[in-house]
């Protein structure tokens, strides 16, 4: 995805059935995502600044020391933000983007003891718990964890990977589209398969979208191992669109998109609003023109790790506690839009003027995922498309 929550320059999806899948195939443009980090590798010449950073430990590492950073392809950091890490350790970043976040975890399954890197980000809960079982990754507590959401920490107790953002994916609205049909903005799951919104939902596909695959595992979690599948097929009955990924979803059909199609409802994120703003014919605005529906809302978190092999391991503990500080936790939020894990880092207005933040996200544990979410995409295919 080239910036995968970011509504006006995603090509989103991370895959899902790479995600489901382990014999996944390089998603298309990560997750549809095309390879996206900005961050060039920095100029091993250039002699290291001797000033501390509360981002990094302070134990002292190999002055020019490069590591690689593995990553799936809509990794965005402001340009020079790596620099910084260079500058105050000697450590240079290269930043190696590889398919999207399904994928990323199978090559790491695939090379593991030998890896392509020295550190993964990315890794979300969907697939964290096999990864953990795979043992991909060499334990660390980053020395910034007590400043870490203990919700999300708690996820890895054995420290195998460290939270470094998260986010929602929702169901959004077109404000000004549901008011010209005269209905109000849906607010349960349950009212989707309302006839009132007959024709108006788009979704993605599980097997192949990152987003379509966490509203599923939404309506898995509210209605239960007996009630989703039926409320599948009543979303069907009442004529919801399923199509491929994000892009598509939200730039062909949704009514808040770029080509302004005919559905006042998608499946997104609940950081799109902002983004539909800053991106937006008028970035001044102080309302944003879509909406989400917070009780649709499934909760993603993602993590990096050291991978096991790497020869560079104080360096990459450094990398992680870079990554989880507060210079790439408050960087990260209008380049991936997603909220940082760090609870000392300072959010980005927009995100406080526009973002929704469902006080209850809908979850599942890592565990229940990995362990049903093959059979839960194949019943869904079957019943949905």
């Amino acid at each position: 995805m080239k910036n995968p929550r970011n509504p006006r320059t995603r090509t989103q999806c991370r895959s899902a059935r790479t995600i489901a899948g382990l014999g996944v195939a390089l998603l298309a443009t990560l997750i549809g995502v095309a390879g996206c980090s900005t961050d060039k590798p920095a100029d091993t010449t250039a002699a290291p600044e001797t000033s501390t950073s509360p981002d990094v430990t302070t134990a002292p590492a190999p002055a020019f020391a490069t590591i690689t950073l593995v990553a799936y392809d809509s990794f965005a950091l402001s340009k020079g933000t790596l620099d910084q890490f260079r500058q105050k350790t000697g450590i240079t970043v290269k930043v190696l983007t590889n398919g999207d976040a399904g994928e990323v975890v199978n090559k790491a399954v695939l090379t593991k003891g030998n890896p392509l890197g020295d550190v993964l980000w990315g890794v979300d809960n969907t697939f964290l718990d096999r990864a953990v079982k795979e043992q991909l990754f060499e334990p660390y507590e980053a020395s910034t964890k007590p400043d870490l959401a203990a919700e999300l920490t708690a996820l890895v107790p054995g420290n195998e990977v460290t939270p470094v953002d998260y986010g929602d994916v929702c169901v959004n609205y077109d404000k000004a589209a549901l008011a010209a049909k005269g209905v109000p903005a849906p607010a349960t799951l349950e009212d989707l398969a309302d006839p009132k919104y007959k024709g108006q939902l788009v979704v993605e596909n599980p097997a192949t979208s990152s987003p379509g695959l966490a509203f599923l595992l939404a309506t898995v979690a509210h209605f239960g191992a007996d009630g989703w599948l039926p409320y599948w097929k009543s979303l069907k009955a009442n004529g919801v669109l399923v199509v491929n990924g994000w892009t598509e979803a939200y730039e062909t059909w949704f009514a808040g998109g770029t080509a302004k199609g005919d559905r006042p409802l998608v499946v997104s994120y609940a950081s799109s609003p902002p983004a539909a703003v800053l991106f937006g014919p008028d970035p001044k605005a102080t309302v944003a023109p879509t909406g989400v529906v917070d009780a649709t809302c499934f909760r993603q978190v993602e993590f990096a790790g050291i991978l096991k092999g790497t020869k560079h391991l104080a360096e990459a503990q450094k990398l992680i506690d870079f990554l989880s500080g507060t210079t790439v936790q408050e960087d990260l939020q209008l380049n991936m839009f997603v909220f940082p894990a760090n609870t000392k880092a300072t959010l980005a207005k927009a995100f406080i003027d526009f973002a929704a933040r469902p006080a209850k996200p809908l979850t599942l544990s890592p565990a229940e995922i990995a362990a049903n979410r093959d059979t839960w995409i194949d019943e869904w295919t079957k019943a949905a498309v």
